[in-house]
């Protein structure tokens, strides 16, 4: 049942890089596997994975290759030494670091004739294999339409973004910054709630309700940015301002730190200050990159 199915080799048996793995051996790859800690393929071998001794082995056992690890530091630990084994072959990076750095194993792996795409996986380790799982890329088109069908296997949707190799890291930190400033502000919520005698669970219902918002305030804010126009049709960065001054003094006033408006208080200030107070919050992200060094 393997025998027409392009090999892959995946390097990195974390959490996620074992999740990878298990989903082309689910599909049917011949599947090479390596990582520092060996005993983390053990599950893997059981299903019908082949551990290598080391990670040369491993690059040279399959004509693609997948590394997922912790950050770019430990991907270039691991593969600028093999460079001559990956020449000739393709490297899906899906570690996740910053676009630069993206952009540079891009470069290193031209210049050491390696076929390179960049990914990022925007979903949990559960969904890798199944109709949930996200994934995006970046690079050479080519390249990444070579292997589609065989990066199929890892489910769900996937979308090639662009040739340029730091397009996905981009769309995966705008991402996550969406998720952790909104975790984190739902942490400090949680926390302004108890200290005035709410509990958690009679919140809930309410947050819900008030997160159901951001769907419609996304596509809002992009049209807003497409024309660079912010008219405030409700509610002007002005008057928000009154409310997120509300939000600190009352976190302050029960000793708590201010949480994320702490952060945002002064840039809507400077905007405001600016002469745009008359806004649309979304005018704040053109103060974002006005402020770049």
């Amino acid at each position: 049942m393997t025998a027409h199915k392009t090999p892959v080799t995946v390097v990195g048996l974390g959490p996620m890089g074992h999740a990878l793995a298990a989903a082309f051996v689910n599909a049917g790859h011949p599947t090479t596997v390596w990582n520092r800690t060996a005993a983390k393929a053990d599950g893997l071998l059981a299903q019908g994975a082949v551990l290598a001794a080391s990670a040369a082995e491993a690059a040279a056992a399959s004509p693609l290759v997948i590394v997922c690890v912790l950050d770019y530091d430990a991907s270039d630990a691991i593969l600028l030494p093999i460079a001559g084994t990956l020449k000739g072959r393709t490297l899906v990076n899906l570690t996740a670091d910053t676009p630069a750095r993206s952009r540079t194993a891009a470069a290193w792996a031209a210049e050491h004739g390696i076929d390179y795409v960049d990914g990022a996986i925007m979903s949990p380790t559960f969904t890798i294999g199944t109709p949930s799982a996200v994934l995006l890329y970046s690079g050479s088109e080519e390249t990444y339409l070579a292997h589609a069908e065989t990066l199929a296997a890892l489910g769900g949707s996937h979308t090639h973004l662009g040739t340029d190799p730091g397009r996905a890291a981009g769309f995966d930190l705008a991402l996550l910054n969406i998720f952790w400033t909104s975790m984190s502000g739902l942490a400090h919520a949680f926390a302004m709630a108890e200290a005035e005698g709410i509990d958690a669970a009679d919140f809930a219902p309410f947050a819900q309700g008030i997160i159901g918002l951001l769907p419609e305030s996304v596509t809002e804010m992009a049209g807003l940015l497409a024309r660079r126009e912010f008219p405030a049709e409700i509610s002007s960065i002005a008057s928000n301002v009154t409310t997120m001054d509300h939000i600190i003094h009352a976190a302050e006033s029960r000793g708590m730190d201010p949480g994320p408006l702490g952060a945002v208080r002064p840039v809507a200030q400077g905007v405001i200050d600016a002469g745009h107070g008359a806004c649309h919050i979304a005018r704040l992200t053109l103060h974002y990159l006005n402020t770049r060094p």
